[in-house]
């Protein structure tokens, strides 16, 4: 038996009777639709080709240049505007620049054996963007699609879905993964956009260091230090998309060594483009916090930061119902509360001797119409460095996480069973980084194992090399495994949805499967970065990953069901694990600061899967499903303009190749950043987004079809007082 579902416009509210129709609509919650909705549908898979720059565009940007004297911006304006800049980095700085996502401890990028991009405090701010995934548009090899105002599919190397499910995203070292299905919910990871010092991506398997489900890649959002938030900031702005945000931040300290910062913020985003003006994706959100630090200026620091939230994302679900049978779709409302407490705690125990211990307690709550599941998380961290020998440098760690959740049922053909349940991990790591030829020649050993509830045992490996053949070039190469491990969706998902009543109802059942098994990675990736001149630098990255075991549908089975009344047909599919195959692809990432008013950053992106089915059954068509849901080619070019009286200009042109398996064609647009300080304290920007189109779709959506992302207008003003 072979079933075909598509995707079906707005059904009427009134029950659903007949034949079964050809593009018949099955949906869960946002948080649970997406690969389901995927694996049913199928669009043949299209090539595409790279689209031309639009060279006009940027003939008008570089015409802005004729106020500057002598081919010069005014230099003395420029300088005013240094301190406010650790922007003004030159690329050497920039590649010495400390990093803790690859190992947990601070290390340079240039001497780094693993493929990591950093988006700095100035990147962030000149980016213009109002949300974590609109920045990460800008680093290479992340795959950003939006799915309409709260919603958006981030992959890394491909398998870009609204899960993020082969992606780990921490913010200041607290994992932000939902159990419940392996994934990131992005509408509830917002930051303080000002407060971000950073933001680290490693693209590629992380799994060595951070576990399950740092398979595609690492997100570490890092926070500023509450000594580098002195004083008081307040913004405000608002356009057509982002209706209202307001922001305000009061730093402080006690005494000599304590600094601290509280903070709030709220916003509410309107709809996106909907053909049929049901508008019902509007977002608002309010959130509040504060964090500690303190430094004995000696061995010890310790850090505490905690954070509330609350709000309500519009969302349009497609409801079944046994009795009577009936498919309706219904706009509602999904409320979102929590909060979290992280502390931490650092202690150098010598010249090369240090360790850090990290807990942490995670609250969520949400309830809409078709779902609901209240989670607590506690999670402690231990990690030390230890040189054991002169040319050996020892990491190892321990920890342990316990997540019991409650899942609030609210419709009978909804259900995660049981609905309590605990996810525990314990697990335990060690690297050793070996000195073959002192600052030179290195390798890096190490794995990590993990203990999980649902497969046991999980090892994860990896083996680096790096080579620094001078200080300003480095090579590295490298091979890992890694594992996405089961989650709640996999193991305990009853989903159905309604077909027909002829001749007696007829019902469509998505279950999960106990005998799921982690899907897996096997990566090899290479890199060299070099400082071609002080004024040029190249990054480039190089990668073959081999995936089995991969989320796909088993052969379906057959039963009747007549409680509640009436008697009905359910065909239920379990989950199987039937795909694999390869990804290959590489990346590139020029930077060029051509003169003190410019600077250019550009980036472009190949990626290539080859998926198959391993046993030729519904697997094929995920298989095409998960190729086709990730762009082929990306390319960012972004110059950045220092232009005289400390007005600042910041295109960026974008290329998306087509998404086949989402019915979404490639597409180029622009977002253009226009800024002016127009006092030491006052800073206003301008943004327009999606500039070339009046909506575009970028992804999917379920039920409904496609969404149209607008063509938005934002603008911002923030005060900021350093406090003296």
């Amino acid at each position: 038996m072979v079933l075909h579902f598509n995707s079906h416009p707005r059904l009427s509210s009134s029950p659903s009777r007949g034949d079964i129709h050809p593009k018949t609509q099955l949906s869960v919650s946002r948080l649970v639709h997406g690969p389901i909705r995927a694996a049913l549908r199928r669009f043949p898979q299209t090539s595409s080709t790279l689209a031309p720059l639009p060279l006009i565009s940027f003939a008008f940007l570089l015409s802005l240049m004729v106020p500057l004297q002598n081919g010069r911006a005014q230099e003395v304006d420029a300088d005013k505007t240094a301190p406010r800049n650790l922007k003004q980095l030159s690329l050497e700085q920039l590649g010495n620049l400390e990093v803790t996502t690859v190992s947990k401890e601070p290390e340079e990028i240039q001497r780094t054996a693993a493929a990591i991009y950093v988006l700095t405090h100035e990147d962030i701010r000149r980016s213009g963007a109002t949300s974590i995934p609109e920045v990460l548009r800008l680093v290479p090899g992340v795959e950003v699609a939006q799915i309409d105002s709260s919603t958006w599919a981030v992959g890394i190397r491909g398998f870009g879905n609204s899960f993020s499910k082969s992606v780990l995203v921490l913010i200041d070292g607290r994992n932000v993964y939902t159990p419940l299905f392996a994934g990131v919910d992005w509408k509830l990871q917002n930051v303080m956009i000002e407060d971000v010092e950073r933001i680290e991506v490693i693209r590629g398997p992380g799994g060595t260091i951070w576990g399950t489900n740092a398979v595609n890649g690492v997100i570490n959002i890092i926070t500023k230090n509450s000594k580098d938030t002195q004083g008081t900031l307040v913004s405000v702005g608002g356009g057509n998309v982002d209706q209202g945000t307001g922001e305000f931040r009061q730093g402080g300290k006690f005494g000599r060594n304590i600094n601290y910062r509280v903070y709030g913020m709220a916003f509410g985003r309107g709809p996106q483009f909907h053909s049929d003006h049901d508008n019902f994706d509007d977002w608002q959100l309010g959130k509040g916090g504060f964090r500690m630090d303190w430094d004995n200026r000696g061995s010890d620091s310790f850090t505490v930061q905690g954070d509330l939230y609350k709000g309500g994302v519009g969302q349009r679900e497609n409801l079944a119902f046994y009795s009577p049978p009936a498919s309706i779709n219904l706009d509602g409302t999904e409320h979102v509360s929590g909060g979290n407490i992280l502390g931490r705690w650092s202690r150098k125990l010598g010249e090369a001797s240090d360790f850090q211990l990290q807990a942490y307690y995670d609250r969520t709550y949400r309830l809409g119409p078709q779902l609901g599941e209240t989670r607590n998380t506690f999670d402690i961290d231990f990690l030390h460095q230890w040189k054991v020998l002169p040319r050996q440098d020892i990491i190892w760690g321990l920890g342990a996480r316990w997540s019991p959740s409650d899942f609030i049922q609210t419709v009978a053909t909804v259900d995660f069973l049981p609905h309590h349940q605990s996810d525990n991990i314990y697990s335990a790591f060690a690297q050793d980084e070996i000195a073959i030829v002192r600052d030179k020649l290195s390798a890096t050993i190490g794995s990590k194992f993990e203990h999980n509830i649902y497969t046991g045992w999980e090892t994860q490996p990896t083996a680096r090399l790096l080579w620094t053949p001078s200080p300003h070039q480095t090579v590295w190469a490298a091979v890992t495994r890694a594992v996405r491990s089961p989650s709640r969706l996999d193991e305990d998902l009853q989903l159905t949805g309604f077909l027909t009543t002829s001749p007696l109802p007829v019902f469509l059942r998505v279950a999960g499967n106990p005998r799921f098994v982690s899907e897996t990675l096997l990566g090899y990736e290479a890199g060299y970065r070099t400082l071609v001149t002080s004024r040029l630098y190249v990054d480039l990255s190089l990668f073959r990953n081999k995936y089995n075991d991969l989320t796909s549908f088993g052969s379906p089975t057959l039963s009747f069901e007549s409680s509640p009344p009436p008697l009905r047909l359910v065909v239920t599919i379990p989950w199987a694990n039937e795909v694999k195959g390869n990804t290959e692809g590489f990346e590139i990432a020029p930077n060029w600061k051509a003169a003190s008013w410019l600077e250019l950053k550009a980036s472009y992106s190949y990626l290539n899967l080859d998926l198959a089915s391993k046993s030729g059954n519904l697997g094929t068509g995920m298989a095409n499903t998960d190729e086709g849901s990730s762009p082929r080619h990306e390319l960012v070019i972004q110059p950045s303009f220092n232009l005289p009286k400390r007005f600042e200009l910041d295109p960026t042109y974008r290329y998306v190749s087509a998404l086949p398996a989402q019915a979404v064609k490639s597409y180029s647009t622009m977002d253009v950043r226009v800024g002016w300080r127009f006092a030491e304290q006052m800073e206003l920007s301008v943004v327009g987004n999606n500039l070339f189109q009046p909506q575009r779709a970028e992804f999917g959506g379920d039920p409904g079809g496609l969404l149209g992302i607008k063509r938005s207008v934002y603008a911002r003003i923030i005060w900021t007082s350093d406090g003296k």
